[in-house]
This record gives structure tokens, sequence and C-alpha cells, in this order.
């Protein structure tokens, strides 16, 4: 049966999805800004009513394509408008996104279209179109019928072909397609959008794969539905909830859950407007032209700002560095008496924070883009306390929030006047969490949990359990009672030789606080005592030489100057005073390199692969523990 022959809308209670959300923005606020890039240098506003255009466009093409509700579309692209356009668009026809990051080279690009079976791939450029063709010529992706190029420059002419089973075509003349289809078949985009139901697969969203393949993670429209109710109307997110007065700045690739909720998600929901960066390295710049009111960031961003502010204060004049430090050190203080009060001021800390905004924080904050942010979140993997307190401190209001892939990134987050720092906050409303008391590990249940893993039964069957618990594999505690301090991933803890349990990742959160730390991964299962390996912030490590008169050529040749091993001594042993002695840090190592993603040490999402990691250093490893001197790796004692 044609997809044109189903059943008609009406047939059926309505299904709000976040398709049916921007088609409702585009009939009610069609002249507001949705959406805007940056093109030449100047932001381009896109309205609601051009957005919802664009993915009635792009559903219209899908089914002069021949996809079907059900199918899966690949999306392999920076964020950018057309992203959310193939998504909704795909949603809109009730077929399902799959997201791959930017960074994926072809062998993993050929594996994420094969699993899928994605029928559809929408390719950013060049780049990402050379991959998908390589894939091709290796007989990859069998069921890849058409790959939709965006950026024309470098493949238009040269590459516009059919390649095998797979159709290469540009961005402009599928959406011909679209408008032609539209015109023949007028209304059919609409009324598959009307038949939705709630278990239709939205989309795809593959795990970081840190201990094995990635497994396809299925959201329903209800799962994402549940996280905007509990996110957006509920007000479980921030309060006000987001509206259309909220600008968003999308940097982080869409590939993962929890930037599709600030982007895609809050966007359909709330008509906040979401302004995309140019790209990874421009995003201060970004941040300070956009001055978003909502901003989130994984952990690693959030290191990143702060030992930018470092090395940008220690380049200052003298007056300036010294007023500055005195204003941030009056800041900790207020912020200690904040968090002290449950995350509100009183008159007082009021009072002197209005001195340190009029002296130092409106600048500093205005700077670094985020004077107008009214809500902040961190999320995605555990960060350090010191961070976090270092942007509340500054006015930031400063959110931890948890959540993973599997359960649409809905579990607890930190509560405007209830924070407690090191912890992730408390359940929000119609989300159930529970500790297993033998495993410790960390549970949840509620509607936004996943449907399972696309094609796994049995790796479904290990993390969902027949009551609807989902196993996160991770550890926790409680703290007063209801808030969740997350310990470490199980498959994570170190046991040592003598049989203590250890959480590294607070450890390396520690140490990573350091704005001249950019990786740590504690080492010692099985051993008798733990050691480091140390990825050095090659910016501020490489400035702070700058100022000593250390020239070096290259990283390698940064980590092994005796004083950068000395620098990093001293950053080592601050984190171990505040440590038991079984948690020390007895000796450690420089990598000589930046972990990368095409070596296999970090995921897609930027995770460290521990056991590749480890693998790939064993002679630094096994040089902290035979007494070995450290050569010229860089190494403490």
């Amino acid at each position: 049966m044609s997809v044109l022959d189903q059943a008609p809308a009406g047939a059926h209670a309505a299904t709000t999805s976040p398709a049916t959300r921007i088609r409702e923005h585009a009939r009610v606020r069609p002249r507001a800004v949705a959406l805007r890039d940056k093109h030449l240098g100047v932001w381009r506003p896109w309205t609601w009513a051009h957005y919802w255009d664009q993915v009635e466009l792009v559903g219209h093409a899908l089914l002069a394509r021949g996809v079907q509700p059900g199918d899966r579309v690949a999306i392999h692209s920076e964020n950018r408008p057309e992203w959310l356009v193939a998504d909704m668009g795909a949603l809109a026809v009730r077929a399902a996104s799959v997201g791959l990051y930017p960074s994926n080279p072809a062998a993993e690009v050929g594996y994420l279209l094969a699993d899928s079976g994605a029928v559809v791939l929408v390719a950013e450029d060049q780049e990402q179109v050379d991959k998908a063709l390589e894939v091709l010529a290796q007989g990859g992706a069998p069921a890849l019928r058409t790959i939709v190029y965006v950026e024309p420059r470098g493949v238009r002419g040269r590459y516009e072909a059919t390649y095998g089973q797979a159709t290469l075509v540009s961005w402009e003349d599928f959406l011909a397609e679209g408008v032609q289809h539209r015109e023949t078949h007028p209304g059919a985009v609409d009324a598959l959008t009307d038949a939705a139901r709630p278990d239709d697969l939205a989309t795809l969203i593959y795990t970081s794969g840190t201990t094995g393949p990635p497994k396809g993670a299925m959201l329903t429209v209800a799962n994402v539905e549940f996280a905007i109710k509990v996110l957006c109307e509920e007000g479980g997110f921030t309060s006000p909830p987001p509206g259309p007065d909220d600008l968003l700045l999308s940097y982080l690739p869409l590939s993962h859950v929890a930037e599709r909720i600030f982007t895609t998600w809050f966007n359909a929901a709330a008509a906040t407007q979401v302004c995309f960066a140019e790209s990874i390295d421009t995003v201060p710049q970004d941040l300070r032209e956009v001055q978003p009111t909502i901003l989130f960031g994984v952990p690693r961003i959030w290191e990143k700002l702060l030992a930018g502010v470092e090395t940008r204060l220690t380049g200052a004049t003298r007056f300036k560095r010294l007023s500055t430090r005195y204003w941030l050190k009056r800041a900790s203080a207020i912020a200690a008496a904040v968090e002290a009060n449950g995350g509100e001021h009183t008159r007082a800390t009021r009072l002197q924070y209005a001195l340190g905004w009029l002296f130092c924080y409106r600048s500093l904050t205005e700077r670094l883009g985020m004077r107008r942010v009214r809500h902040a979140t961190s999320g995605a993997a555990p960060i350090a306390p010191e961070v976090l307190t270092f942007f509340s401190s500054i006015g930031v209001p400063m959110h931890e929030a948890y959540g993973m892939t599997e359960n649409t990134a809905v579990a607890t987050s930190a509560k405007p006047g209830r924070i407690r720092l090191g912890t992730v906050g408390e359940a929000h409303r119609g989300v159930e969490v529970r500790i297993d008391e033998q495993t410790g590990e960390i549970l949840t249940r509620h509607a936004g949990v996943f449907a399972g893993y696309w094609g796994r039964p049995e790796a479904t069957a290990e993390v969902l359990d027949p009551d609807g618990w989902l196993h996160t594999g991770d550890v926790g505690e409680w703290v007063d009672g209801s808030f969740l301090k997350i310990t470490d991933r199980m498959k994570d803890i170190i046991i040592t030789a003598g049989g203590k349990n250890i959480s590294p990742s607070q450890i390396e959160n520690e140490l990573k606080a350091s704005p001249y730390v950019k990786e740590a991964l504690v080492v010692g299962d099985g051993r008798t005592y733990l050691t480091a390996l140390i990825g050095i912030e090659l910016d501020t490590v490489g400035e702070w030489a700058q100022r000593q008169r250390l020239g070096y050529s290259t990283l390698r040749d940064l980590t092994e100057k005796p004083e950068v091993v000395e620098l990093l001594t001293t950053v080592v042993d601050d984190v171990n005073s505040r440590l038991a002695s079984v948690e020390q840090v007895k000796v450690f190592r420089l990598l000589p390199k930046e972990l990368d993603h095409e070596d296999g040490e970090l995921t897609a999402s930027q995770k460290v692969k521990r056991a590749a990691v480890v693998a790939a250093f064993d002679d630094l490893v096994e040089s902290m523990y035979d007494g070995r001197p450290a050569a010229a790796t860089g190494a403490q004692r």
C-alpha cells in the first residue's frame, strides 16, 4: 500500500509531535524568528513560516523518493538549519532520523548506515559525501538509495551521478522535487503528520560506543513528547519555562540527545530562537554576538571556557589582574554563602554581588557571551564542582543535569533554589529513580525510557527489565534524601590489589578542574596504587611556557620539559591533598599527543575509550609500576 493511500487524518486521536508543533508555530506566528544562521558574517533569520515550508518540502521530496513510514533518514552534517529541516521533514512523513557525527570516519559511517538501514543520507559537503561514496564503493550501506548534498562546492558536476544503487542529488534539486510532489499531491505530508502515533520511531540515536560498537537507541514520538512535557511545559528545566524570548546557541553535535533537546525539541515545543554557531572553533565569538539566555555545555566546554579566562587573566595588566582576582575571590565567598542558603541570595550576598557586578562580573560575563544567561546547564558527563562554582560565582546560574540517551536524557536536574553542589539534583516530576541496594546502580523508570536498541533484543534485555526499569550502568548515592550523586560508571570502578573500590571519575574531574589539564585517566585496577595518564591543555600550558621563556616546537616537546612536569606535579599534589591516601595518584605520565577520535582513543562524542587508551600507551602505564624512569615521556617521581 502506498503511503498516500493510508488511513486519513482523524482515523485515530491526533498525536502531538515536534512536527505538528512546528506547523502550529508557522500558523500562529508565521513572521516570528525561529532560527538564525550566519552567512558571510551576517546572522540570517528564518521565520516559522519559512521553517515549516522547508520541512514540508523535504517531506514531499522524501515521499517522491519512495520513503515509507518507519524508514530511516541519516543526517551527516555540522549544526545548521538544514539539519533540523531534514530531521523534522523525516518525522513529518513518519520516518525516523539517524544522526551521524561530523567527525565519523568512513568506516564508522559505513557501520552506522548499514546498521540503521538508512535509505536516504543528507550529507553536508564534499568531505561527508566522499565518506559515503567510499562506503558504497566497498559494497556497504545496501539500503541506501539517495545521497543529498547541501553544499555544492567540490561536489556538483564532479560527483553528481548514480553510484551503484544510490543517486547523488543537490539540496536545491531535492527541494525542487518536493515542490513538484506538493503540487501533484497536496496535503500528503499533512496527512502523514496527522496520522502519527505515539509509538512511531522518531529517531535512532547511537550510543557513544566506549566499550563496543555503538547501538541505536530507539526513541519514539511518545518518548520525545514526554521529555518536552517534563522539561518545557511543566517547568522541570527552568522557571519560567523556555519561551519565544529565549535565545539558544546550537554548537554541540546534534547526533547527541542532549543537544537535540536544547536545539530541536525546545525550539519545537516552546518557540525558542536557535542560533547556529559557524563552527566549534568560533563558539567564543558566537557566544559574545548572540548572548544566549539558555546555554547548555558538556564539562569539556565549561572547562575550556574557564581555562580561557585563566589564560587571559595571566596576560592582563598588573592592576587588572589584581582587581579581577580580588573580585573573583569575593565571588567564591558569595557563592559559598548562596550554596549554604540552598541556592538563594540573602540581602547581604545580593549587595556584595551588586558591587562585584559593577566592577568585574558584568564585563567578564559580557566577554564570555553569558551576560544574559538565565539558565546554564552542564550534562552528559560528570563535572568538577569547582568549575560549576566559578561560573555560578560570577552570575551565570549553573545547574547540573543527569540523563542518558536511553531515557531521552530525562532523569534529574538541579532546581533553582534547591542546589546541592556535587550532586545532579533531584528527580523530575513523573520520573522514578532508585538505587539498587546490592550494586549501587542507578535505575530510572518513566514514559521517556526508550523502546530498545535497534535490532538488538538481547542488549535491550540487559538494560531494560520486565518492570520497565532502565539499568543506567551508573553508580550513585543519595545526598540529603532526595539529591542524587553520581559516583562513577559501574564498568569504570577500580578495585585495587588491596580490595579497595575507587571511583576514578571523581579524581579525574578534580584534575581536569585545572586549566592546565585537558584529559586525565586514572589507572590502578588490580594494582597496589593509583597512577594517571594526563593530557595537557596545549593553549594554557603553552602560554605558561612562553611566560617562563621556555621554547618548544610540538606538544610532545612541551610535555618533555622538566618545568612542565613540575607544573603538573603541583596540580596533582593539590588534588592529592584533598583525597584519602588510597585515592591519591602516586605517579603520573604526560601523554605525548592529544587523544583523537580517528586513532580510536575517543568516541565521536569525545568520551575517552579507557581500554583503548591504556592499550595504546601501555609502555607509559607499565613504567609507572615497574620503577622505570619516565625518560622523555614526562612524569612525576
